[in-house]
């Protein structure tokens, strides 16, 4: 590699893995804050 890439990586695009959309992985995520948030209110009680 050249000097001129400062220690940066190139990542090539795979064809395989899971796709999923990006607006299902913020309701995955808001989803499971939920949850989390439910158990610590469940925890108090």
């Amino acid at each position: 590699m050249p000097q001129s890439t400062a220690g940066l990586i190139r990542y090539f695009e795979s064809e395989g893995g899971v796709k999923l959309r990006p607006h299902l992985v913020l309701a995955i995520g808001a989803g499971f804050g939920l949850l989390v948030i439910a158990a610590k209110f469940i925890a108090v009680l």
